[in-house]
């Protein structure tokens, strides 16, 4: 994991973890895995579940995932011509 993941993961847990300062990390990190609909080991968590979890937790489920709303084509035309490189 690079730096900065690392600091991304920090800033978006401690909030949370303040809030449920009882639990230790490993305890925190299976209750956030298990939120987020994980059922893998939790040696097979990565930081992309984590850091997009804690975005996300707390917003409406069908409200769009950050990074993947600046690529959204309201139609298809517009998608495809984006895709081309022709602007429509």
């Amino acid at each position: 994991m690079q730096c900065h993941r690392i600091e991304e993961l920090i800033e978006l847990l401690k909030p949370v973890w303040l809030a449920h300062n009882n639990l230790n990390l490993a305890q925190m990190l299976t209750q956030l895995a298990e939120e987020a609909g994980f059922d893998g080991q939790l040696s097979d968590l990565t930081d992309d579940v984590l850091i997009y979890h804690l975005k996300m937790r707390g917003t409406a489920k069908d409200t769009m995932i950050p990074g993947i709303q600046k690529d959204c084509e309201d139609d298809f035309k517009s998608a495809l011509l984006k895709a081309r490189g022709i602007q429509s």
